[in-house]
């Protein structure tokens, strides 16, 4: 038998292998109008958002009512009829009479001792005898208080002339005490002195600065500066020589106060006859008569005339106070919400009412190719003074200088032209602001009080520009 060769395996083809590349399906894009809408929205928005927070905000301020107590502090000198006495000897002096005390004609004011034994007398005897009695404790306490009430940092130099003056007091009560305890004594061991009497009545007082002769004519800015200002006070018991000063007497219930007078004080008090005054230390607040006088410097002062109450000043040569303004009752806004705008002033007479209606307003002269004619415009009235009111210049809606109205049922013509300023505020309660005219009453640095219940004017609880300067008439307003 014939061998059969063993058959190999037919080799197959190769397959081709498949591509693992794989290409995305790119989707079209769809664009829709509600992609579009929301695409200006949120550009919208962005936009918004951004110009909020870099625009300037407007402030705004709440009308109030209220009032301004403008009460000016002022420092006078104070004038009197004022005799000063002198001794007409040497010796050791000793009162009788208490600092601002009223004396009558004959009342034994001092004693001349010119061996000095009073006052060893005084010292032997009295030394500790004599104590101060309530009633004097009471005045040196009221003095004390209406010093502490009074007292200013900037005149130190008062509490040195305060504490002489009480010094003097003291001494005076003890002496005084004594002399009432130790009389009879005194005459009994022979003491000798001679007592002084006063030849006339007035209101006594010890202390000297030369200041007693000196009146409103003589008056100037120099008379005002307190550290040349000196006061001699002579102490009970001391040593005195001939023809000095012991005491004086002011000898009539009329006095003045007068004090410097600033441009703009001139100006608010000079049409004023009378004014009201508070006294610092003293609870008192009166009327005085007042008038602008010129010093022998050319310099303005003012002067207050009072007829009460000069004893509770009798030891005082300056005197600090403060001139009482009268309320003034209105709405309150700041100082920086006032503005000015100019208007047209056009006569009263020449307002009337459009057709039926009860529109006011002005019948214009208009010009045209066909001639002239009548036309009736609305205008709006800012406010009226005497015969005027105060009309807007406003060409595209209202006139401008040259135009002519016409008074109703008259052939009057009046050509628009002169024009005033007005003081006035800018309301926004609409959301843009608007011109309100303002009458002011009074005012301060900050606010001004004016005039409620205007026809034309604010109310309580608008709102206003807080600074007028930061926007225009007509702008909308963002808050």
């Amino acid at each position: 038998m014939t061998k059969q060769k063993a058959s190999r395996p037919v080799k197959q083809a190769a397959k081709p292998k498949k591509s693992k590349k794989i290409i995305r399906y790119r989707r079209p894009l769809n664009i829709n109008v509600g992609m579009i809408i929301f695409a200006l929205i949120f550009v919208y928005m962005v936009f918004s958002v951004t110009a909020y927070f870099q625009r300037d905000k407007v402030m705004f301020y709440e009308v109030q009512e209220g009032s301004i107590v403008n009460n000016k502090n002022y420092a006078g000198i104070i004038l009197r009829q004022e005799e000063v006495k002198n001794t007409d000897r040497a010796g050791y002096v000793n009162y009788y009479v208490r600092e601002g005390k009223r004396a009558s004609t004959g009342t034994r004011i001092y004693s001349i001792d010119e061996t000095g034994s009073i006052a060893s007398f005084l010292a032997e005897n009295a030394q500790d005898k004599v104590t101060l009695k309530p009633e004097n404790l009471s005045g040196l306490k009221k003095q004390l208080t209406s010093f502490s009430l009074a007292y200013n940092s900037d005149r130190f130099q008062t509490v040195y002339d305060t504490k002489l003056s009480m010094d003097a007091e003291i001494l005076e009560y003890m002496n005084f005490n004594s002399l009432d305890n130790l009389g009879d004594q005194m005459d009994k061991a022979g003491v000798n002195f001679q007592q002084v009497k006063t030849d006339q009545a007035g209101i006594v007082s010890y202390g000297i600065d030369s200041y007693e002769a000196m009146n409103s004519s003589s008056i100037s800015e120099e008379a005002f500066d307190r550290s040349k200002y000196t006061k001699n006070i002579t102490k009970s018991g001391g040593l005195i020589e001939t023809g000095v000063p012991v005491f004086k007497l002011i000898t009539s219930d009329l006095w003045s106060v007068v004090f410097p007078l600033a441009e703009e004080d001139a100006k608010t008090y000079g049409d004023k006859t009378s004014l009201t005054v508070q006294f610092a230390g003293h609870d008192l607040k009166i009327p005085g008569k007042f008038s602008v006088i010129t010093g022998t410097d050319g310099k303005t002062f003012g002067k207050l005339d009072f007829d009460k109450y000069m004893v509770q000043f009798a030891s005082d040569r300056f005197v600090d106070f403060e001139i009482v303004s009268e309320r003034a009752d209105g709405l309150k806004i700041p100082v920086t919400s006032v503005t000015k705008k100019d208007f047209y002033l056009i006569p009263v007479d020449y307002m009337t009412q459009g057709g039926d209606s009860t529109v006011t307003g002005f019948n214009k002269e208009v010009y045209s190719q066909s001639g002239t004619s009548v036309v009736f415009v609305p205008t709006e009235i800012y406010y009226s003074e005497g015969n005027n009111y105060y009309v807007e210049m406003n060409e595209k809606d209202g006139y401008k200088a040259g135009d002519y109205i016409v008074k109703a049922n008259s052939t009057d013509r009046y050509q628009i032209g002169p024009s005033a300023s007005l003081q006035g505020v800018y309301n926004i309660n609409k959301g843009y602001a608007v011109f309100k005219q303002i009458d002011v009453l009074s005012s301060n640095d900050e606010y001004y009080t004016i005039k409620k219940n205007m026809t034309y004017g604010l109310a309580v609880f608008d709102h206003i520009v807080l600074n007028a300067k930061t926007v225009s008439e007509g702008e909308l307003i963002y808050q």
